[in-house]
């Protein structure tokens, strides 16, 4: 993950530095309180006269939180679209905050089918650097001279498009890469990357891949640490040298570049750094002719102390894989944020992958959490709960430094760029304390049945999608008669399968056209993240359709008896995690079929492509 710049100055001591940010960190989990009071005050005051607060009572006075947690409902998304669109559609009057909204930044849940969209304001920008900016320093405690080498980070911007009024709405991360705080950042020793800025902006995502390869194979003895924002990008990567390694090994042979890199600003970036290196295309050469791949990071880049990817939530899924290609190093989250908000660090990033936790930052914005029960089967986090909250729900909620120890919470946030009492979606378990702030491990994403990259597919957008593909089966009397579904991330790019148990009336086979058809029917129906993914950023494959054998579901059901589910109560899940209930469905698979292309997409949302 990248790091926030620091001031630049000639005598850069990084000691000072690093102390007066680890400072920092002391000071404002030990006062958590008094700064989450502070962080509340300042936003209702700056926006005190804004529509939406004065919708609700406001009436263009600051308040006290007692005040504000009477007046201000708990919302979701739906609640503040119409503002949103308001917003979008061109009204720049003071909506949800007083200071212009700069841009949009597109959140990977969706709304309606969309990507949903999150206000922002230029100085959120700096904010979210000042997350940034306490990771290396933190990360220096555990792993020592990392200001000595370089990172290998593989980074990437996504598409863009402009709302009907004329504001950028683009992935947070696309908005900091193209901002001066990434492109013109001044010396750090921490932010030394071994991709020139110009690959990184690169709008095609092969080039850009295969650019910032080139430049960290070149750069091989330097780097100290690797990574990617999700693991599923960085294994992403690795395949890709897999396919690629041999034409890498030619540039560096020759000292030229591949012609099909065609961008005149990434060839020169490239060449700045890429020199004729015989021996170099050798090892390369010789590492990647290998029968086994295992361990492939540590052989090419071999002064690599540490992987930097995120590997919670639905990304643990890859961590077999980056084991297998890193020889068991470790694995580092390093924050916790969203598109609504940066929220926390980790302070202890060498733990494993299961332990992680995050200490939420009191200054990012203002916290609340609301407690949660959720059973102990797989299919809790993905039924989908009531959006809103009656009376009692509300004031069920609690302060940060009011949480406690293992209880589950979904976590609200108050941010400076207009969001009030949103609640994020994210469910989050109580692990520790910093002082006074709580540390927080990610548990799961609310109603997310499915997910391969930055995609969440619930259950009823699957339930839906699923009515829309069996008509294909109608003209030959068939029909499912049960389903499930899997995030099957064996390969790579990872893809989505349903298994289906079909009840056959008619004696017409049933062509496997047919159920290509399916296949392509389900991904139009998904939302456009989904579809981005599979169009655009490459990172999700074509979705497959698995046929079982007749009875699989029974078996399926008596498995879960055999664990001690009750047959009065037992449903049969919609999606599936569980290793040896996948494996119990392919055992019994009869026939598979794939997505023959891609779904329809376009950036930007419906309703404004319809009004271009």
């Amino acid at each position: 993950m990248p790091e926030a710049p620091r001031d630049s100055t000639k005598d850069y001591v990084l000691e000072e530095k690093n102390k007066k940010i680890l400072d920092f960190i002391e000071d404002v989990t030990n006062n958590a309180d008094e700064v989450q009071n502070k962080v509340l005050s300042e936003i209702l005051s700056r926006n005190a006269n804004v529509e939406y607060l004065r919708r609700h009572g406001v009436n263009g006075q600051t308040v006290d939180r007692d005040t504000f947690k009477r007046l201000l409902p708990v919302i979701t998304y739906e609640d503040i679209q119409p503002d949103i669109n308001r917003i979008a559609n061109g009204d720049k009057s003071p909506i949800l905050t007083t200071k212009p909204i700069t841009e949009f930044l597109t959140s990977s849940g969706t709304s309606g089918g969309e990507r949903k969209l999150m206000p922002t304001i230029e100085e959120e920008l700096g904010r979210r650097c000042i997350l940034y900016s306490l990771l290396m320093p933190i990360m220096s405690q555990f792993v020592p001279d990392l200001e000595k080498g370089k990172g290998m980070y593989l980074m990437f911007i996504k598409c863009e498009s402009k709302t009907p009024g004329g504001i950028v709405a683009r992935p947070v991360l696309t908005s900091y890469y193209k901002s001066p705080y990434f492109r013109d950042r001044p010396y750090d020793p921490y932010t030394k990357y071994t991709s020139p800025n110009e690959t990184v902006l690169c709008p095609d995502s092969y080039q850009s891949m295969y650019s910032q390869l080139l430049c960290g194979l070149c750069q091989h003895k330097e780097v100290l640490r690797v990574g990617a924002i999700f693991a599923s990008g960085f294994i992403r990567a690795i395949r890709f040298l897999e396919k690629h390694w041999t034409l890498l090994c030619n540039d560096i042979k020759t000292g030229t570049i591949n012609n099909s890199i065609t961008d005149s600003s990434v060839r020169e970036a490239v060449m700045r750094i890429l020199k004729a290196d015989p021996k170099l295309a050798d090892f390369i050469h010789n590492e990647c002719s290998k029968g086994s791949w295992q361990g492939i990071i540590t052989r090419l880049w071999p002064n690599t102390k540490y992987v930097d990817v995120i590997v919670t939530g639905t990304m643990a899924q890859y961590i077999p894989t980056l084991d297998y290609y890193s020889n068991d190093l470790p694995l580092v989250c390093t924050m916790y944020a969203s598109s609504e908000c940066y929220f926390g660090v980790n302070l202890n990033p060498l733990c494993k992958p299961s332990q992680v936790s995050y200490t939420l930052i009191p200054t990012m914005c203002y916290y609340e959490f609301l407690p949660v029960n959720r059973s102990n089967n797989e299919l809790a986090a993905s039924r989908p709960s009531p959006t809103s909250l009656n009376q009692a729900q509300q004031e069920e909620l609690v302060e940060l430094v009011d949480v406690k120890l293992g209880q589950e919470y979904e976590l609200v946030v108050t941010t400076h760029a207009g969001l009030y009492r949103y609640r994020v979606g994210d469910i989050l378990r109580v692990s520790g304390f910093k002082n006074k702030a709580p540390q927080f491990s990610f548990v799961c994403r609310k109603n997310v049945a499915l997910s391969i990259d930055s995609d969440k597919t619930d259950e009823v957008e699957l339930q839906n999608a699923m009515k829309n593909a069996v008509t294909h089966l109608e003209p030959f009397d068939a029909h499912v008669s049960e389903y499930t579904s899997y995030a099957d991330t064996t390969t790579i790019p990872g893809h989505y399968v349903l298994y289906w148990e079909l009840n056959l009336k008619g004696s017409t086979p049933i062509p496997p056209c047919v159920y290509e058809d399916c296949c392509l029917t389900v991904e139009e129906s998904l939302n456009s993240v989904y579809r981005q993914g599979r169009v655009s950023d490459k990172s999700i494959g074509a979705l497959e359709i698995k046929i079982v054998e007749q009875g699989t579901f029974d078996k399926l059901m008596d498995y879960a008896i055999s664990l001690g589910a009750s047959i009065n109560q037992y449903k049969a899940p919609r999606c599936v995690k569980f290793a040896p209930i996948v494996e119990l469905l392919n055992s019994r698979v009869t026939s598979n079929y794939f997505s023959p292309k891609c779904p329809k997409w376009v950036p930007g949302h419906k309703q404004w492509i319809h009004q271009n």
